[in-house]
C-alpha cells in the first residue's frame, strides 16, 4: 500500500450499515482508513456499540469513531427511545454555561464508555432565521454571544470526557430557509455581517480549544460566488485558516466536511469531484454519512489518488490533511489514558426541567385520570431522522394510566383530534407551529372547540402561546417530554 493511497484513505470517514463492522471496513482500516462514523442504524444498545468499537480497534487501535450525538432531537445512542439529554435550544433557554458543560461532559462520558471518541457536535449556528428547516432547536438560540458561550462550554465538557468535539456548521447555517440535505442554501450576507453574528460562536469555540470544525454546504457570495463553503478555498483556507492578524479565524485543527452525499454536494458536483475539491480547499476529513460501501469508499480513495497524479490536487495538501487526522486520532488515545470522568446521570433531566417555560394556567387543574394526547407531527428533520420517538404521550401514559394518544398530519381533518379525544381532557402537542400553516390551523380549530386544552410546544416557541396551559420545552427529547408531563400532571419534579 503506497503512502499516497494510505493518505487518501486517512481523510475518509465513512459510515456503514449494520451493527457489526463489515469486512471491507476492517480491511481498509488495515490499509490506512483512520476514521468511521456511526449512526442509529449501527446501534442496538451501549453494550453492542462497545463490542463494535472494540472490533474496529483490533484493526486500528487509534481509530476515530465518530457519532452524530447532539442530544435533544438528534440522538444516535438513544435513537429508539429518545435522548436522556435536552438539546441546545433548551440549554440556551436556561443560559447556564456550567449546566451546558455538565450535560456535554456526561454525554461525552457515555460516548467514551461505548468506545466513541469523536462527537459531530455541537451546532454553533446562530438560529437567526426562525423559518430555518434544518437547525431550529439544534441551535442554542438567536443571539450570537449566547450561542458563543454555550458552544465553548459544550466543547470543554466533551473534552473533559476525552471525546473530540466538532463545532459545526461553518461559517453558520442559521440564516437559511433551505435544507442542504436536499439542495444548496444561499446566504446573502456581507462579510461584516458574518463577523458580527455567524462567526462569533466559531471564534469562541476556537478560543475554547475545539479540535475540529465542520464545514457547511452553503453558498456565501460575499466570499465565493460559485463554490459552497465545503469546497471553497476562500472560506476554508482563507477565512477559517488565515491568521487572526490577517483577518481570519486562525484555526489550526482538523476541518471536517458535512456529509458528502448531501444533495448540496452530490447533486451539484458529485461525490468524487466534491472530495477532490474539498481537500484542495482545505478540508482534512470527508464525512460520508449514508450509503457508504466498499465500492463508494474505494472510488473516493481512487479519485483523490488520481487527482494528485493528474496535478489537480497537491500531494502535500493531501499529506497535510492525513497528518492532521492521524494527530487527532492520537490525541484521543492520550485522553482515554487519563481515565473516565465521574457519572452525572441525572443532569439531562435536571436541565430539561429547568428549560420548561409555562404560560397561563392560572385556572388550570391537573387531571386526576387519563387524558388524550393529540400530536401534530411535521415531516422529520433529516438530521434527526424518522426513527426517534418524540412527544409527551409515553410519559403521560406512565403518570396517568389509561391515557390515549393520536398522531395527526397535514392530511388529517381539523376536527379529528377533538372527536378522537371524546370526553377525555385534551393535550395538544406541536413542533414549530410557526413554520407549518396546517398545524397552526389545526391547533386553532382544536382550541376553538376545546379551549380547556393544554398545549405543549416542543420546537422553537416562536408563535404566541395558546391554550389553557402553554408549555414550551425548547426541544423534543425524551426528558423534555417527561418535564412537560410533570407540569401537566402537577407531579413532583424532585
Amino acid at each position: 500500500m503506497s503512502t499516497l493511497t494510505s493518505n487518501a484513505l486517512a481523510v475518509l470517514q465513512p459510515s456503514f450499515a449494520g451493527t457489526e463492522p463489515p469486512a471491507w471496513v476492517l480491511r481498509l482500516l488495515g490499509e490506512g482508513l483512520t476514521g468511521v462514523g456511526l449512526f442509529g442504524r449501527n446501534v442496538q444498545n451501549p453494550e453492542q456499540v462497545a463490542r463494535l468499537t472494540e472490533t474496529l480497534r483490533a484493526e486500528r487501535p487509534e481509530v476515530l469513531v465518530a457519532m452524530d450525538e447532539e442530544g435533544g432531537d438528534v440522538t444516535r445512542l438513544e435513537v429508539r427511545q429518545g435522548s436522556s439529554f435536552p438539546g441546545n435550544l433548551a440549554l440556551g433557554a436556561v443560559d447556564d454555561p456550567e449546566l451546558t458543560l455538565r450535560v456535554a461532559r456526561e454525554l461525552g462520558r457515555r460516548l467514551a464508555a461505548c468506545g466513541v471518541n469523536m462527537n459531530w457536535a455541537p451546532s454553533a449556528d446562530v438560529n437567526s432565521n426562525p423559518d430555518n428547516p434544518v437547525i431550529g432547536v439544534r441551535s442554542f438560540g438567536a443571539e450570537p454571544e449566547l450561542v458563543a458561550r454555550h458552544t465553548a462550554a459544550y466543547i470543554r465538557g466533551l473534552h473533559e470526557a476525552g471525546v473530540v468535539g466538532c463545532t459545526k456548521h461553518f461559517p453558520g447555517h442559521g440564516d437559511t430557509a433551505t435544507d442542504s440535505h436536499h439542495a444548496m442554501p444561499r446566504i446573502d450576507l456581507s462579510l461584516e455581517a458574518l463577523r458580527e453574528r455567524e462567526l462569533v460562536p466559531f471564534k469562541a469555540a476556537i478560543a475554547a480549544g475545539t479540535k475540529v470544525v465542520m464545514s457547511a454546504h452553503i453558498l456565501l457570495p460575499a466570499l465565493d460566488e460559485e463554490l459552497p463553503a465545503t469546497l471553497s478555498p476562500a472560506v476554508l483556507s482563507g477565512l477559517l485558516r488565515r491568521p487572526v492578524a490577517d483577518g481570519g479565524l486562525g484555526f489550526d485543527g482538523v476541518v471536517s466536511t458535512d456529509a458528502m452525499e448531501m444533495q448540496a454536494i452530490a447533486g451539484t458536483h458529485g461525490m468524487q469531484r466534491g472530495a477532490v475539491l474539498a481537500i484542495a480547499a482545505g478540508a482534512d476529513a470527508l464525512c460520508i454519512g449514508h450509503n457508504a460501501d466498499d465500492d463508494l469508499v474505494c472510488g473516493l480513495r481512487d479519485a483523490l489518488v488520481a487527482a494528485v497524479r493528474a496535478g489537480e490536487l497537491s500531494e502535500e495538501r493531501l499529506a497535510d490533511a492525513a497528518a492532521r487526522v492521524r494527530a487527532l486520532a492520537e490525541w484521543t488515545r492520550t485522553s482515554a489514558a487519563a481515565g473516565p470522568v465521574a457519572p452525572d446521570e441525572e443532569i439531562g433531566l435536571a436541565a430539561a426541567r429547568r428549560a420548561v417555560r409555562v404560560t397561563g394556567g392560572e385556572d388550570y387543574v391537573p387531571p386526576s385520570g387519563p387524558v388524550y394526547v393529540a400530536s401534530f407531527t411535521p415531516v422529520a428533520n433529516m438530521a434527526a431522522g424518522e426513527a426517534t420517538p418524540w412527544g409527551v404521550g409515553p410519559e403521560l401514559q406512565r403518570l396517568l394510566p389509561g391515557t390515549r394518544t393520536g398522531s395527526y398530519g397535514p392530511e388529517s381533518g381539523l376536527a379529528e383530534a377533538t372527536t378522537d379525544a371524546g370526553d377525555l381532557p385534551l393535550v395538544a402537542v406541536v413542533k414549530d407551529v410557526h413554520r407549518h400553516g396546517w398545524m397552526a390551523a389545526a391547533l386553532k380549530a382544536l382550541l376553538a372547540d376545546r379551549p380547556d386544552a393544554a398545549v405543549v410546544e416542543m420546537g422553537v416557541p416562536q408563535a404566541p402561546p395558546a391554550g389553557a396551559l402553554h408549555i414550551a420545552t425548547h426541544g423534543a427529547a425524551r426528558v423534555c417530554g417527561r418535564a412537560a408531563a410533570e407540569v401537566i400532571t402537577g407531579a413532583t419534579t424532585g
